[in-house]
């Protein structure tokens, strides 16, 4: 019955935004002369039958007058006739009814049918789909309707349904049409059509494509968000499906995409559009020519707020990284302010949960971690350096566009710049007297805000989590294989070369001298890109220990090669820091767990599960000190293999897995058990010392104090870029591996928080262990507090039950050790007022129980045979302040009776200082003649054991 298939459409299909769930009401095997009367009234508007008297017919009409369709099929024809206030239906089965337009309601009157179907059809007209019918509007709605129902219906209907329509003429039409309802109709056809892969595409699907996203544009202003939704997703099905439409769009449909955008951005509940939107946007990206520069910039903004709005889809936000991080590729040097500008915003957000956990008062600290000074002192730099940072973005947007606050919207950035804290920083920037950009400062805030992101997540899991969901792996691989602030500089030099011609000219003209500096291409300064990519590196290695980053790493074809160029030496990659941070993260990606072998929870195991991990884990306070060196030189010998990894790829589904006998390098050539190291050392800084810069090789055995300030005491010393243990000892002993440490230490409270002695060896131990040092024997090598950190250490392991790290290790190397105390902590607490020294220098004052303490542990171990000790002494004293006409402060730092231990082996360096006792002048001095010899006799020693 017509009448009951009517009310169905009205009840089932109203305001239906699941679409995908819309239930055919007509046949499969629809006929053609159906489908193509229905196509006829969409395309003309209606259909116009002649009177006729022919009572002989047989196709069981009485005869119509006005606009009428078939709809069901056979001989069954629904007629529309014009009345005075009614559309009067003729039909021999189902009676007559007078539907009227009352007040946007569909009200169905009882001519011949009986009363209770009327009562129920009436009950069920609610405002939806034919709300805005005219009476004499009707018979396009209903062929819309009728067409959908077949579409959705069969395959055959739709091969029908493309034959008669091949041109597509019909559902171009019904998309343009004013009604809500021929919209929605359409749209199902549309969708029907295009999903249907098997269909050749009408060439008028770009006509399609740009009527759907029109209706889906002014849908979304009307707040008719199921129409937008159906129409948007098939718009996107239209872009997907056929290559033109893109074109289309770049040309006139990419304003009213972004209209919708902003329209959703505050709405609940619109997941599903703002997919759509990104998708759509992908496609674009995705093709040959990028959208123009202006088009990216409009866009950065609703993509920055799709990936930190915690309501949208995972899809939209990968999306959205993905997208801008083609818009950092196209654009390079001009898309630096979108690049800070989203640097600034995750660090905004880390600073924003770190803020809601501690007002919360909820938050739990994680395992061996808790709140200290180092901190809230990381906190407090990280939110001065947003503010650098948005200042930096601004500053820079404004010299790229010409941005102004009060510009207009048109302005590309007007949008992104509306974001805190850039609008706060646009909104204090002085516009009678604007800065003038400087490439190196705006540098320096990406520096400083890559640093505060490494800073505040190094020990913190959840931190680490959230800045990687919100793409910030995306950001360093741009800033680690591009040259952004390179570039910058090179234009800024340019630009003021080009300024300098043009005074010069004048000059000459006017024979007046110009001496402005500032026009100076000379006077432009290098942007400190080696430093940003060195910090870079360090976050990204952080990162590389979650699961879900090794996966995007891994299956970076380009990002992995560089980082095997870079870590190898095969690109000019020169800071060694850098280096082992591509190394270190080459072995965590590519590192694999048994199935028979535990896998932590996190970074730092627990005393039952220490080395039971499969795969060792590198965190950031560990470097190797020969990155160069292939992977499975830097693996323990647990018995792993690297799978074949090609050169010019890391890529590798296997990566590391265990094997008993031999494996295969990143080359490809076969590396046997045999060659891999037996033997572990690792070097400790001192006070103010550095995990290379403490072990340069020395001009002479005596310093000098250029900064004239105690906290510089080991910055100046020895020759910068050199590393005896890197240059001289990896060749002399190719037994072991080599690692060195960085941690934080601060004489003075003046220059920042700094760990006491106990929580710098807590977070040394684990992430020692955690990289699968100790696993076999390990020798420490140790400057100044570096040995007391060390000792503290293996105190700690004792009461831990890192029962195989305390046993492994077997020999301890100390340069000016202060076992009992030093004279420089001495002095900042006689004068605490002036010093404020920080709690790590008292643990090293003269006397200390403390340092007692650990040395009697250690004297234990060594006189039970289990750990062998060289210590080597001082015997000048060191400059600590320098003033003008040759006048210092000089002291003895660490005497000769706290350097010694009171056993093992003593060596006493003459005319040598503090600083230098660690950096040798050539290989004969005894501080590294000495040192050799200590780790040769400890390699045979444990291999005659090993072998009996």
């Amino acid at each position: 019955m017509l009448v009951a298939a009517l009310m169905d459409i009205i009840t089932s299909n109203c305001d239906n935004a699941d679409y995908s769930s819309f239930q055919p009401l007509l046949p499969a095997d629809a006929d053609t002369r159906d489908i193509a009367a229905v196509i006829e009234v969409i395309e003309q508007g209606g259909m116009h039958f002649d009177d006729h008297e022919d009572n002989s017919s047989n196709d069981g009409d009485r005869g119509l007058k006005g606009i009428g369709i078939k709809v069901l099929g056979g001989t069954t024809i629904l007629g529309f006739s014009r009345g005075n206030n009614s559309l009067e239906l003729d039909n021999s089965d189902v009676g007559m009814l007078e539907v009227s337009h009352n007040s946007r309601r569909l009200v169905v009157q009882q001519t011949a049918i009986e009363s209770a179907l009327a009562e129920k059809l009436s009950a069920s007209a609610v405002p939806g789909l034919w709300d805005d019918l005219q009476r004499e509007h009707v018979a396009v709605p209903f062929a819309t309707w009728a067409l959908a129902n077949w579409a959705i219906a069969s395959d055959l209907n739709r091969t029908r349904i493309q034959e008669l329509d091949s041109d597509g003429h019909a559902v171009a039409t019904a998309l343009k049409a004013s009604e809500r309802t021929v919209k929605w109709h359409g749209a199902l056809v549309a969708r029907a059509l295009l999903e249907d892969q098997n269909l050749a595409l009408a060439p008028s699907v770009p006509d399609w494509c740009s009527s759907l996203l029109s209706t889906a544009s002014q849908a979304t202003e009307n707040n008719d968000m199921p129409l937008g939704q159906l129409s948007l997703s098939t718009f996107l099905l239209s872009m997907t499906r056929c290559n033109d439409s893109k074109f289309v769009i770049r040309q006139r449909g990419l304003h009213p995409l972004r209209s919708i955008a902003k329209k959703i951005e505050n709405q609940n509940g619109q997941s599903s559009m703002k997919e759509s939107i990104a998708s759509a946007l992908s496609l674009l990206y995705a093709g040959e020519v990028p959208l123009s520069l202006e088009e990216s910039q409009r866009w950065s903004g609703i993509l920055l707020r799709w990936i930190f709005d915690k309501s949208v889809s995972d899809k939209t936000q990968l999306t959205a990284v993905k997208i801008l991080s083609c818009i950092l590729e196209d654009y390079g040097p001009a898309s630096v302010p979108i690049s800070q500008g989203w640097l600034a915003l995750v660090l905004s957000e880390i600073l924003g949960d770190n803020k809601a956990q501690n007002s919360k008062g909820t938050a739990q600290p994680e395992p061996e971690r808790v709140k200290n000074p180092v901190d809230y002192h990381n906190a407090s730099t990280a939110t001065q350096v947003l503010n650098q940072l948005g200042s930096a973005v601004v500053k820079l947007a404004s010299a790229q566009s010409g941005y102004e606050p009060g510009s207009d919207d048109k302005v590309p950035l007007a949008d992104f710049l509306s974001l805190e804290p850039f609008a706060t920083a646009l909104k204090n920037l002085n516009k009678k007297n604007p800065p003038k950009f400087d490439a190196a400062d705006s540098a320096s805030a990406t520096l400083k805000g890559i640093k505060a992101l490494a800073e505040l997540c190094s020990e913190d899991g959840a931190c680490q989590k959230r800045i990687a969901g919100l793409g910030t792996l995306s950001l360093l691989r741009h800033i680690l294989l591009g040259d952004d602030y390179e570039k910058l500089a090179a234009i800024e030099a340019y630009d003021a070369s080009r300024i300098r011609e043009v005074q010069d000219k004048n000059v000459s003209a006017s024979n007046v001298s110009s001496t402005d500096a500032t026009t100076d291409p000379s006077s432009v300064r290098v942007a400190p890109a080696a430093h940003i990519r060195r910090h870079a590196g360090r976050l990204l290695t952080i990162l590389s220990l979650l699961p879900n980053s090794k996966k995007e790493i891994i299956s970076d074809d380009v990002w992995c090669k560089w980082l095997e160029d870079c870590a190898s030496g095969r690109i000019p990659c020169n800071d060694i820091k850098l280096k082992s941070y591509c190394r270190l993260t080459l072995l965590n990606i590519l590192c694999s767990e048994s199935p028979n072998t535990r896998r932590g929870s996190d970074e730092y195991p627990d005393s039952e599960s220490e080395y039971r991990r499969n795969c060792p884990q590198f965190g950031d306070a560990l470097f190797l000190l020969n990155p160069e060196l292939p992977l499975e030189v830097h693996l323990d010998n647990s018995g792993f293999r690297i799978s074949t990894v090609p050169r010019d790829n890391c890529k590798d589904d296997e990566g590391i897995e265990g094997s008993s006998e031999t494996g295969s390098s990143v080359d490809g050539t076969e590396a046997s058990s045999k060659d891999a190291p037996l033997m572990d050392v690792v070097f400790v800084h001192g006070l103010r010392g550095g995990p290379f810069n403490s072990w340069r090789i020395a001009d002479d055995k005596s310093s000098t104090t250029k900064a004239g300030l105690v906290e510089s005491i080991d910055e100046d010393a020895g020759k910068e870029g050199t590393c005896w243990p890197r240059e001289w000892l990896a060749a002399d002993f190719p037994q072991a591996r080599f690692f060195t440490v960085k941690y934080k230490t601060n004489l003075t409270q003046w220059t920042g928080a700094s760990l006491p002695l106990q929580e710098v060896s807590s977070m040394l131990l684990r992430k020692m262990v955690a990289a699968g040092i100790g696993s076999r024997p390990v020798i420490f090598v140790t400057h100044s507090m570096g040995g007391l950190v060390v000792k503290q250490l293996l105190y700690q392991a004792k009461l831990n039950n890192y029962d195989n790290f305390l046993n492994n290790t077997v020999g301890l190397v100390f340069y000016s050790c202060p076992h009992f105390g030093s004279k420089l902590a001495d002095m900042p607490w006689r004068m605490g007022l002036v010093f404020r020294p920080a709690p790590s220098i008292g643990e090293l004052r003269s006397g200390s129980p403390r340092l007692v303490e650990l040395n009697d542990f250690v004297r234990q171990r060594h006189n039970k045979g289990l750990l062998d000790v060289l210590s080597f002494s001082e015997t000048q004293v060191t400059p600590i302040v320098e003033g003008y006409g040759g006048w210092a402060l000089r002291m003895e730092i660490v005497p000769i009776e706290s350097a010694y231990p009171g056993f093992g082996e003593l060596v006493v360096l003459p005319s040598t200082d503090h600083i230098n006792s660690c950096k040798p002048v050539n290989k004969n001095d005894p501080s590294y003649a000495e040192t050799l010899a200590f780790l040769e006799k400890n390699f045979k020693l444990r291999l005659k054991r090993a072998e009996s």
